[in-house]
């Protein structure tokens, strides 16, 4: 299809013009914000190169958001959590500045693992999933999971003939955020197959870890104590390992919450 070229356009004809243009060219925020920004450059008497320029990056930032979008959903986060909503001073054993620094994702650009270690309700999955968020809204590839959602997965595939396709599905992405381990005992055929999956991400693609156990209680999750550690050994080699402590984050926000009524009584 070829658009009609002719000068002299009225404004609805320009305007019909630019919609089928940025339909057939598949710019969709163009074509949505074209009327508002040609207003505002008329206003403010940009130049035609200014006003390019604003029209170009409408469509550059939007299709970067939508990219972002798309890797956080493809992470398979249970839900939102960002470090903006998390209450440094509720728990004061997570430095900020250690976060802040992890949000700049230079250690998944390293391929090192990181290790969120600390009681229920500690902010360990708040800090896991935000951590993850920031990483997809960088451009990486991010995978979340629970440990045991993991295993079972592993197990199944393993049946099914198709345990090395599984295990380079989940080593082809940056960053494996692997939630709630230490919460169950795995049987050693299962501590195997996550083994093999941490394996092949060694030094090639970072592994996130939370868990409620210190790192001398994994033995009650991974029963053979030679393969606890070297597990242990791929999860903290050039790692960073922070541990959040044992009084309840949230527990101490809904005290918080209940003392506020009764204060203002």
């Amino acid at each position: 299809m070829t658009l009609p070229r002719q000068r002299g356009l009225t404004e609805q004809a320009a305007d019909a013009a630019i919609d089928t243009a940025c339909r057939m060219l598949r710019l969709p925020s163009i074509r949505n914000e074209f009327t508002e920004i040609a207003d505002r450059a008329m206003k403010d008497q940009m130049t035609y190169r200014g006003f390019l320029a604003e029209l170009l990056m409408a469509e550059c930032d939007d299709r970067a958001r939508r990219r972002s979008e798309r890797r956080i959903k493809a992470a398979g986060f249970p839900r939102e959590k960002s470090l903006r909503a998390f209450d440094f001073d509720a728990n004061p054993n997570i430095d900020p500045a250690t976060i802040h620094t992890l949000a700049s994702c230079e250690w998944i650009k390293k391929s090192q693992p990181l290790c969120l270690i600390g009681d229920s309700g500690t902010g360990k999955s708040h800090m896991l999933i935000a951590l993850g968020t920031e990483a997809a809204m960088k451009g990486y590839r991010v995978r979340y999971t629970l440990a045991t959602k993991l295993v079972n997965e592993l197990v199944e595939a393993a049946d099914e003939k198709q345990l090395n396709k599984t295990i380079a599905r989940y080593g082809r992405v940056d960053l494996l955020c692997i939630d709630e381990l230490g919460y169950m005992e795995l049987d050693r055929h299962g501590a195997e197959l996550l083994f093999q999956v941490l394996t092949e991400r060694e030094e090639k693609n970072s592994v996130a870890i939370a868990s409620n156990e210190s790192f001398g209680g994994w033995t009650k999750t991974f029963t053979d104590p030679r393969l606890c550690a070297a597990i242990v050994d791929r999860l903290t080699f050039n790692g960073t390992i922070i541990e959040t402590g044992t009084d309840s984050y949230r527990l101490a926000s809904t005290r918080a919450r209940a003392e506020e009524p009764a204060k203002a009584g």
